[in-house]
């Protein structure tokens, strides 16, 4: 709960949330969203983690976890999700975070692979889940919005 400010922060940014949401959040819509990542941890054990520099500056969140999203194909595997602030990205810092959160996932997670969905406009992802061994296995509507479905078998790709 104390990262709180600092996801009212990161996700009022539109520059974050146009690939994710499309919109900015409401500090309301970031209460309930810090909550159910909460939630994840007590119910199943796994869930988000802050990116944090060593000074401490936030950089935004990856993690595993399981939202029941209603899309077809539905995720049959945990998922796998990542966002870095605007100022980080580019420096390495989502390659590392989500690698260490893969390989924590494989050890932790009992489950053969992981999913994700990502915008197709959303080239730095795209790249970033292909470098850590994610592939394209669908397309998808979610929400009103076209999602390209990826999977990663346990293991692969440096995670």
């Amino acid at each position: 709960a104390t990262d709180l400010e600092d996801l009212l922060a990161l996700w009022s940014d539109e520059d974050f949330t146009k690939h994710i949401m499309g919109r900015a959040l409401s500090g309301e819509e970031v209460w309930f969203r810090l909550l159910r990542d909460l939630g994840h941890w007590a119910a199943l054990g796994y869930g988000n983690w802050s990116i944090r520099l060593k000074d401490g500056a936030y950089l935004g969140s990856v993690g595993v976890f399981d939202y029941r999203r209603e899309m077809d194909p539905p995720f049959a595997r945990p998922e796998l999700g990542w966002g870095v602030a605007p100022a980080f990205q580019g420096q390495g810092y989502a390659v590392e975070a989500l690698r260490a959160a893969l390989a924590w996932t494989d050890a932790h997670v009992a489950s053969d692979a992981t999913v994700c969905m990502i915008s197709p406009e959303n080239l730095a992802s795209v790249r970033l889940a292909e470098r850590v061994g994610y592939a394209p296995y669908a397309l998808a509507d979610y929400k009103g919005s076209r999602v390209r479905l990826y999977r990663r078998a346990r293991g692969v790709g440096g995670g």
